[in-house]
């Protein structure tokens, strides 16, 4: 922004590129802390108990963006999900998103997709990822497990809602290897992701030895758009819900997000939302 003094990576793309080697470098370090914590042994049979199941459709209308970028995504994503698909996340153990999939690069076949950075839609090889860590995190929201690393955009709103199948705001962000999507298992039993491609969607299942004895509630309330100052904002909060199976009574109620993100697209599309409350309000429940 002008008046502000640039970031050391902000002032090219070889101030950028050691920037990242960097953070790289250090993550790759603070990673030595936990050998033997990772959850990195992966099974084709799966754990009996299906917990949460979801898809998300890969080829998204996005205003602006150009659809080569989502055919890219799609072959991005059917790279990927195979690396973490089976993935058995024992007690005590960590799941890492990168430790995973590790470095998409041309030379794996990943192509030029679609990433996000600074408040912009960009264009970057092994893009599309973040729509796999927001196919976990949501897996994630409807368990016990701990989310212990998780990034956001969300103080921007980049796209008009087309579709959206998830409330706003429980999005993710990650950049190898240093914003990673990570999930620590401190119950008592092994829980595993199951991830694919169709043709259309990417789809996953979280599932465990056991069936949970609760189930969670995701919704999204309060939500609207704002304008201050002749900027837009869409404004929402997002809680999650926590009920005993057997009586159906209500253990926890936990505000998980609070959104004010600044409107980045043509103000027109918000008409056809309508200023109230999103479609995303639906609400989305754990088995």
């Amino acid at each position: 922004m002008s008046g502000q003094r640039k970031l050391f990576c902000q002032l090219g793309p070889t101030a950028y590129r050691l920037s990242s080697w960097k953070c790289r470098t250090i993550r790759h370090v603070q990673n030595l802390h936990d050998i033997g914590c990772w959850a990195l042994e992966r099974r084709e049979e799966r754990l009996p108990a299906l917990i949460c199941t979801h898809k998300s459709l890969i080829r998204r209308r996005l205003g602006g963006v150009d659809m080569r970028l989502q055919e890219n995504k799609a072959v991005n994503l059917a790279l990927a999900a195979p690396k973490v698909s089976g993935v058995l996340i024992r007690p005590g153990q960590i799941f890492s998103f990168w430790k995973l999939v590790g470095a998409c690069t041309a030379r794996k076949g990943y192509r030029e997709g679609l990433t996000i950075g600074s408040g912009q839609a960009r264009s970057g090889v092994g893009g599309g990822m973040c729509q796999f860590t927001n196919l976990i995190h949501w897996l994630a929201l409807h368990s016990p497990l701990d989310i212990v690393e998780h990034h956001h955009h969300d103080d921007y709103d980049l796209f008009p809602d087309f579709g959206r199948q998830v409330p706003f705001g429980v999005g993710t962000s990650i950049v190898y290897n240093y914003l990673d999507y990570r999930l620590q298992n401190n119950t008592d039993q092994t829980f595993q992701l199951v991830t694919y491609t169709t043709g259309e969607y990417l789809c996953g299942e979280l599932r465990a030895e056991s069936p949970l004895p609760v189930k969670y509630h995701i919704r999204a309330e309060n939500a609207y758009f704002s304008c201050e100052n002749g900027i837009y904002y869409r404004n929402n909060e997002v809680f999650r819900t926590k009920i005993d199976k057997h009586t159906g009574c209500c253990l926890e109620r936990q505000l998980i997000k609070k959104s004010h993100a600044r409107v980045l697209y043509d103000p027109k599309y918000i008409a056809e939302e309508g200023n109230g409350p999103c479609s995303c309000e639906r609400e989305s429940t754990s088995r």
